[in-house]
């Protein structure tokens, strides 16, 4: 390069500094660059200035040129370094490799978390459902009783819809077990096995049909009624029912067993022991009392008698009692038989080979007017016994126990569980402020576990064994004449309805109705959540036993007066003692409900009946059937 050439390079790059000065807010970091790339080649070129005074040099070409020279040039023009992009690559890679220095740091730093066992699967599957969108988790070769293991705390309609996911999941969703142990689970068929069903999902779907139409017909009185009627001109004196058998007992001396569900099966008439003994006069019945295995009568003398339900007619044990029987129980299963007369209670039961033997008797201080035996204790029998303020428990070999005793407070009412026993209590002295009330006892502790209720009349009936769990019904008899549902677990009313306007006589409910029977002889159902009456029947007599299942609903309306003024039983004229001998209805609510004949008769009145009254059918409500109209011309 020549003095000139040199010359005229430093004047423009004293020209390229001068502007560049002028620009230092406008990219300042570029323009440095350049600067630095441009003082670099001055000095190169002031080297070469004086190699090239060499007497040997020769001018060289614009091929022969060093880099150096091009990438100054290059910069004079305005272009880019090539060497920025080298530098951001380097500095990319920096800051990765300090990223995971740091985490690598980081992690070490972490203690180690601890797994638990029991959510490490049920994490894991969850896991596996949330990023495996297109395979299924059973895919992963888990076995299939684990799997069905997990399926079996699903309910029914999560199962549908685990069905609907694809074909492994619907194979494991219709297993047969999980749809046993659902039907076993909402009460359905509860004594079935596995192997009894081809399809347990068909048969709780069919089960859950008909519970829904048992509910409506409820609810809506459509089904068959039949009139339990056996002898006319006989005043009817007690009445009790268990699973499908009824007995009543007349002043006649004659007991009646029916079978409801086997009509056409075995006898319904039991012969008394009297009628084997030849006796002239037959006593009136006092108590009657049925369960699965034994019915059991006893009469205004003393006497008792057993009959089993499977045999036949005549009695399988006898035995007698000095005076009148006050009290007559019978457990829910077995053949143990409870026997009051005064202050007298015997138990007594079958050994083996068929014999009878007398079990356990005492003599209490006051006599008995309540006697009931503790379901499921056939092995050591458990009776509950009330005398005037006083309720005792009694144990084969073993002395009486006092469970309630409070002297000027009376127990009105009685019913015993499996493990508690309810009394209604009567309040005097100066305890009459705070209300008669129920008080719950333990069976197995002998201990007070609630008091509940505070009304100002007697409480007339209670119901514990036939409720459901956690809950009792009772009726009492003061201004309001209040049927109560309480909740045995706060001690609370759940349910308060005014029903019946001279007292409550029985009652009996279920996780959604109420049936309630008055003195003044209306059966009444309720609907417990909304506490609406749903519909009524009506008789003169007083409602003294009332019992129902799932399909059906048996009433008793027993006279109070056995001997009815102004008529003789003995008369041709049978129709006129109709209203003095008490009556028993079966209602069957499963019959079709679109079958005419099924209708209860209240609701097949018409306007062209002679008659407009019925002694046993009070129209509560006009379910009336219009004739067709004629047509007017």
């Amino acid at each position: 390069m020549g003095d000139a050439e040199l010359q005229e390079f430093r004047q423009r790059w004293k020209e390229e500094l001068e502007k560049n000065n002028t620009d230092v807010g406008q990219g300042a970091g570029v323009n440095c660059g350049h600067t630095e790339s441009a003082r670099s080649c001055l000095m190169r070129a002031d080297v070469s200035r004086s190699e090239d005074r060499r007497p040997s040099a020769q001018p060289s070409s614009i091929e022969d040129q060093p880099g150096y020279v091009s990438i100054a040039e290059g910069l004079l023009d305005g272009r880019a370094s090539p060497l920025l992009d080298r530098i951001q690559a380097e500095t990319s890679r920096r800051k990765r490799a300090h990223a995971k220095a740091t985490a690598k740091r980081y992690f070490q730093q972490q203690p180690p978390q601890k797994l638990h066992k029991k959510e490490t699967l049920l994490d894991q599957l969850i896991q596996d459902l949330n990023e495996l969108n297109e395979i299924p988790f059973f895919d992963v070769e888990l076995p299939y009783e684990l799997a069905l293991k997990i399926f079996q705390y699903l309910n029914r309609t999560e199962l549908g819809r685990c069905a609907q996911v694809s074909k492994p999941w619907k194979a494991l969703a219709e297993d047969e077990v999980l749809w046993y142990r659902l039907c076993m689970k909402e009460g359905y068929l509860t004594g079935a096995s596995v192997s009894d069903s081809p399809c347990w999902k068909g048969t709780l779907r069919d089960c859950r049909n008909v519970e829904h139409t048992l509910r409506y017909n409820w609810k809506n009185r459509v089904g068959s009624v039949t009139h339990l009627q056996y002898e006319l001109g006989k005043v009817l004196c007690d009445v009790s029912s268990c699973d499908g058998l009824v007995i009543a007992g007349y002043t006649s001396g004659d007991v009646r067993l029916w079978d409801t569900l086997h009509w056409d099966s075995g006898a319904s008439y039991l012969r008394p022991s009297h009628v084997a003994m030849e006796t002239a006069l037959r006593p009136h019945i006092s108590h009657v009392q049925v369960n699965r295995t034994v019915a059991v009568a006893a009469y205004e003398d003393g006497a008792v008698d057993v009959w089993s339900t499977e045999t036949g007619q005549e009695p399988i044990h006898h035995f007698q009692h000095l005076q009148k029987v006050q009290g007559l129980a019978l457990g829910s299963d077995g053949a143990t038989v409870a026997s009051a007369c005064g202050s007298r209670v015997r138990l007594d039961c079958p050994v083996d080979k068929g014999y009878w033997k007398m079990l356990y008797q005492t003599e209490l201080q006051k006599p008995v007017e309540f006697l009931r035996l503790a379901p499921d204790t056939e092995e050591v029998p458990l009776a509950v016994v009330s005398a005037a303020e006083t309720v005792y428990l009694l144990r084969a070999e073993q002395d009486p126990s006092v469970l309630h005793s409070v002297y000027g407070h009376p127990v009105t009412c009685m019913d015993v569980s499996s493990s508690q026993a309810a009394l209604g209590i009567k309040s005097g002295g100066w305890a009459m402020n705070d209300g008669n009330k129920i008080q719950v006892y333990s069976l197995q502790t002998g201990k007070t576990e609630l008091a509940m209720g505070n009304s100002a009349g007697d409480f007339t009936c209670v119901n514990l064994r036939d409720s459901p769990p956690h809950l009792l019904v009772s009726g009492n008899k003061d201004r309001s004449f209040r049927v109560r549902v309480f909740d045995l677990r706060t001690g609370s009313c759940v349910t308060s309805l005014y029903a019946h306007h001279l007292g409550v006589s029985a009652v009996q409910t279920d996780d959604w109705k109420i049936v309630s029977g008055g003195e003044e002889g209306l059966v009444c159902v309720w609907e417990m959540r909304m506490g609406a009456k749903l519909w009524e029947m009506h008789n003169r007599h007083p409602v003294r036993h009332v019992r129902f299942s799932t399909s059906t609903l048996v009433t008793a309306n027993i006279p109070d007066e056995k001997y009815p003024r102004g008529a003789c039983i003995t008369d041709d004229d049978l129709t006129a003692h109709r209203r003095h001998r008490g009556v028993i209805y079966l209602y069957d609510f499963s019959v079709d409900m679109l079958a005419l004949e099924h209708v209860l008769p209240i609701c097949r009145s018409d306007y062209t009946e002679s008659t407009g009254y019925s002694y046993n059918i009070g129209l509560a409500m006009p379910y009336d059937i219009l004739t067709e109209p004629r047509s007017v011309v």
